[in-house]
């Protein structure tokens, strides 16, 4: 069987995911609504049952090579290796989470593509462990619903050392546009329809972050603020994203490409006023707004932000159409060298559904 599983762009509600859960303690906190939406690029592979062992071949973007891996499938070792982190930890952790609840036998992985930036804020991880889901979910025949199968991946990653929230599993909807509502540990989703095709540049900026940093830092302001930075961190993932959101989801319904840029404006804008001096060391972003406001793209772009938990790790871009999506890779080509620029479309989809 082959399988398919793309990284997830949070086009809007960053940090909002985890943010939201604080509310089951603090009920003064605002829900978090987060907007996301399957990228066009992702990690590939054949799948094979196997009846007692976990092996798998990577095929990664990230200059690094992989041995393959090949575990018993027993619950110490899983939970073990999970326990390590690193890239296996995820299938680890995810198939110690299949054999505990399902008993179910081992999986043999070919992952023989990987077009998706790794450790990028696109949520590598989590595919990984929605596509280690998928394999036992339709290689054993358990009938899992979507919803399920992003549980059963996001309890796996949660046993590694990953900081993880629960927005980043969506990839499992693939590329359509989901709307996020986290209240306590209540969780609505909203596929959304779009009304016009939207173009994206995903942008690797060439930078690096420390997203565990980045968490730390400000989960450190939940779930009750005790000084001035920490109450403006709230505020920004409360009332300031939760507004920003809702106003994105009506502009991404009607395919206001130019209204989605101005609000991924005003999102960057207020999240440097509010959010950054929480973690500034990782949050400042030199290369990231040096991209954003660099005079040569602005006649083909609406609008730009940081993605997932922000820093120089990757940027969005919205574009006005299909031709300034190629005139914009061409300057990031050629002015910044180091930056690497994936193309993603949003294509009209189907009438939502409530699930």
């Amino acid at each position: 069987m082959r399988i398919f599983v793309p990284g997830r762009l949070c086009l809007f509600g960053e940090h909002s995911d985890w943010a939201g859960e604080y509310r089951r303690i603090n009920p003064l906190l605002e829900k978090g609504y987060t907007l996301i939406v399957g990228t066009n690029q992702g990690i590939y592979a054949d799948v094979l049952p196997n009846s007692t062992e976990l092996i798998i071949r990577a095929s990664l973007n990230d200059g690094r090579g992989y041995r393959p891996l090949r575990l018993p499938m027993e619950s110490n070792t899983l939970k073990c290796i999970a326990a390590k982190g690193g890239f296996f930890s995820y299938a680890a952790g995810t198939a110690y989470q299949f054999l505990t609840h399902y008993g179910v036998g081992g999986l043999e992985i070919d992952n023989y593509l990987t077009d998706l930036p790794i450790q990028k804020g696109l949520s590598s991880s989590a595919a990984f462990c929605v596509l280690i889901a998928r394999a036992f979910n339709r290689l054993y025949d358990l009938k899992m619903t979507i919803r399920e199968e992003m549980e059963f991946a996001y309890l796996g990653e949660r046993i590694t050392p990953s900081l993880c929230g629960r927005m980043d599993q969506a990839c499992a909807y693939g590329n359509r546009p989901i709307l996020m509502i986290f209240d306590g540990e209540e969780i609505d989703l909203l596929e959304l329809k779009v009304s016009e095709d939207l173009f994206f540049l995903i942008v690797d900026l060439g930078g690096s972050k420390n997203t565990q940093e980045i968490l730390k830092a400000l989960n450190q302001c939940y779930p009750f603020a005790t000084n001035e930075i920490q109450k403006n961190v709230q505020k920004y993932f409360g009332s300031i994203s939760s507004e920003i959101t809702q106003a994105a989801v009506e502009a991404i319904q009607r395919g206001d490409a130019q209204l989605i840029g101005s609000l991924m404006k005003k999102a960057q804008a207020e999240f440097d006023r509010y959010v950054v001096p929480a973690c500034p060391d990782q949050l400042t972003a030199k290369r990231l707004h040096l991209l954003l406001y660099h005079e040569p793209l602005q006649p083909y772009i609406f609008g730009g932000k940081g993605v997932g938990s922000q820093g120089d790790g990757t940027a969005q871009l919205i574009v006005k159409n299909q031709e300034s999506q190629r005139k914009a890779i061409e300057i990031i080509k050629r002015d910044f060298p180091q930056m690497q620029a994936l193309q993603l479309t949003i294509s009209r989809l189907p009438t939502p559904k409530l699930t």
